[in-house]
């Protein structure tokens, strides 16, 4: 029972990031029929919607939409690339840019919430070293009270912060990116793998979670 509670842990874990990658390089083939690239799609889509003033470029670290440069940023895949990943993806980020446009209540959420997160872990990293200094821990044995109360302050934000993540990354996916899509931007045959797209998507974010919550519960150990 141990082994099988195990494996399923570490699907749940792990799971949705592999799925991911998988569904991606399953459709990141080059596609002819396709009228553009990635970026050209965000920038056409973009213009559609009057958001020129959101740029598109080409970024190595990780397709995402910058809320404070106002920048949809994808990876050199996505950004050049002629396939289904490149376009749903691209329409994911777009989607995120509506939501700022929108002022999407969640979405407004999550900025202020990870700001306070990353100073809130910031601290709680810190002060989860007391233990290890004997004497300085001990001599002020109330730091390590303070310490406790703020990793799990740090534990739960962090794990609210994802969830919160889970709720924008399925706006952006089912209810911005895919209405777009589904207008004629692809062929009706591709919307079943662009919908396992934006599904795999958004899980690793729940993946995400679990996996920040531990990093913080080993740290406190």
């Amino acid at each position: 029972m141990h082994i099988v509670a195990i494996i399923v842990f570490l699907v749940v874990l792990f799971g949705p990031t592999i799925w991911l990658k998988s569904v991606i390089r399953a459709h990141q083939e080059d596609r002819s029929d396709f009228p553009g690239t990635g970026g050209e799609f965000a920038r056409h889509i973009l213009d559609q919607l009057s958001l020129q003033h959101v740029r598109v470029e080409a970024t190595s670290r990780g397709d995402h939409y910058d809320p404070m440069d106002k920048v949809v940023r994808l990876t050199p895949a996505h950004y050049d690339g002629r396939s289904l990943s490149a376009v749903v993806v691209a329409a994911h980020e777009v989607g995120h840019a509506l939501q700022d446009r929108d002022d999407y209540k969640p979405f407004v959420q999550r900025l202020g919430l990870v700001r306070f997160e990353f100073w809130l872990v910031r601290i709680t990293q810190v002060l989860a070293l007391l233990p290890l200094v004997g004497a300085f821990g001990s001599g002020i044995p109330h730091l390590v009270v303070i310490s406790f109360l703020l990793f799990m302050g740090a534990a739960l934000l962090t794990f609210g912060v994802r969830l919160i993540n889970l709720n924008v990354e399925y706006d952006a996916s089912f209810k911005r990116a895919l209405p777009i899509l589904e207008s004629g931007y692809i062929p009706p045959q591709d919307l079943p793998a662009a919908k396992s797209l934006l599904q795999a998507a958004a899980l690793t974010y729940l993946s995400g979670a679990l996996i920040t919550f531990l990093r913080l519960l080993f740290l406190r150990r």
